[in-house]
């Protein structure tokens, strides 16, 4: 699987570069208890991205009934929405990890096999079969496990069962933690997503634990403001870019002048370059959405139109909402953090300021840790998808 990575790759730091800065820019735009809101939405939206990256979708309004327990009486939908469960408790357990063991190095193949048998712990039965294309051989995945049999992925053959564990071992040495320096690790975390799909070492479920993984190395390196965007949404925006940029860089060697290895180093670096400019396009996309005044200016309109109704309320909930909300949540939003009775204080009367701060909370838009402890914002679907223009689809089906 050589090279590990691409060489002539001038370009590809400046990108690496050009990422770390403005993520690093994007940590600082909102207060750190105000950030904790939108990593919570981040995470339930990568769930929803790297589903339709498989070919699932599961909309985020219905992840979130999920997490309430409010399941769809059609088995095949609640099945999916159980799935992007199973993704975000793996994203979860996967987080409490690395704070419990901040020196994990995830390129190990223990992590991988970790991370799997994570996911399928929690998958529906019905979603832990796959079938041999060739024979109708219905196969059961045990999580954890790397695949005992040889398989074809399109056009790409794997190394065959018996090799994983040198090829696994290889890739830790390549791409184990503290390797490269500077803005290298960077390009390393493009290459080896590749080379881990490349290698493909369970017989399914290979994409979602790349991506996880390479959430885990964003993490660990890390880059300052990850969470507060995560590139799965991108390349889940451009799944045909990804998916041919994937499938091109298994290309063996095109010549003299294409590197020294047994792959192709052109078509590597041109993976690397799209991998690359979908995170800084994901940066840049979330660096407008959080621009302070303008969303400000978003909350004061989505609380309008609840107001007249051109909005209607989450299910379960009264229509309409006081225009004092819209100064309420934006002091909470700008502190980061407020106790209940500084909230309710910015209405124009203590009674207005009550029932206002109770209707926020019943809606989920502010949340705490205890019934009377201060409140942060949270951003539901219902209101995520108005104060952040096209980070999901909109429209909601019907379960």
């Amino acid at each position: 699987m050589t090279p590990f990575m691409p060489t002539g790759n001038g370009h590809l730091e400046d990108l690496a570069r050009d990422v770390l800065s403005r993520s690093a820019k994007l940590s600082g735009m909102l207060a750190p208890k105000s950030q904790v809101g939108i990593v919570e939405l981040i995470r339930l939206i990568n769930s929803y991205y790297s589903n339709l990256i498989e070919g699932r979708n599961t909309h985020p309004a219905e992840i979130e009934r999920a997490m309430r327990s409010d399941y769809s009486a059609d088995p095949a939908k609640r099945n999916l929405q159980l799935e992007s469960l199973a993704h975000i408790h793996c994203q979860k357990a996967i987080n409490e990890r690395l704070v419990r063991e901040p020196d994990l190095d995830p390129s190990t193949p223990e992590f991988f096999a970790w991370v799997h048998g994570q996911f399928y712990e929690k998958l529906p039965e019905e979603l832990k079969w796959v079938e041999n294309p060739d024979t109708g051989e219905k196969i059961k995945v045990i999580g954890g496990k790397f695949r005992e049999r040889d398989v074809a992925v399109g056009k790409h053959l794997p190394p065959e069962h018996d090799v994983l564990p040198t090829f696994l071992d290889r890739f830790f040495e390549t791409y184990k933690r503290g390797k490269f320096h500077g803005v290298k690790p960077l390009i390393a975390f493009a290459a080896a997503h590749h080379r881990l799909m490349w290698i493909h070492p369970f017989l399914d479920g290979n994409g979602r634990v790349a991506r996880l993984y390479t959430d885990a190395c964003f993490s660990t390196f890390p880059v300052e403001g990850y969470g507060l965007w995560n590139v799965s949404r991108g390349l889940a925006r451009n799944r045909d870019g990804y998916m041919r940029c994937l499938d091109e860089a298994d290309a063996p060697r095109q010549g003299a002048l294409d590197g020294r290895g047994n792959l192709s180093n052109r078509t590597l670096m041109q993976f690397c370059e799209f991998f690359l400019g979908t995170c800084l396009d994901q940066v840049d996309y979330m660096t407008g959405m959080l621009q302070l005044q303008e969303l400000l200016d978003r909350i004061t309109g989505y609380i309008q139109a609840r107001n007249d109704k051109r909005i209607p309320p989450p299910p379960g909930h009264a229509a309409g909402m006081k225009l004092d909300a819209a100064k309420m949540l934006q002091e909470v939003l700008l502190r980061g953090e407020m106790g209940r009775g500084e909230v309710a204080a910015a209405a124009t009367t203590a009674r207005t300021g009550r029932e206002v701060l109770a209707q926020l909370l019943a809606e989920g838009i502010l949340v705490s840790s205890m019934p009377k402890s201060p409140v942060r914002p949270a951003f539901p679907t219902h209101l995520a998808g108005h104060l952040f223009p096209e980070l999901y689809p909109m429209g909601a089906r019907s379960l």
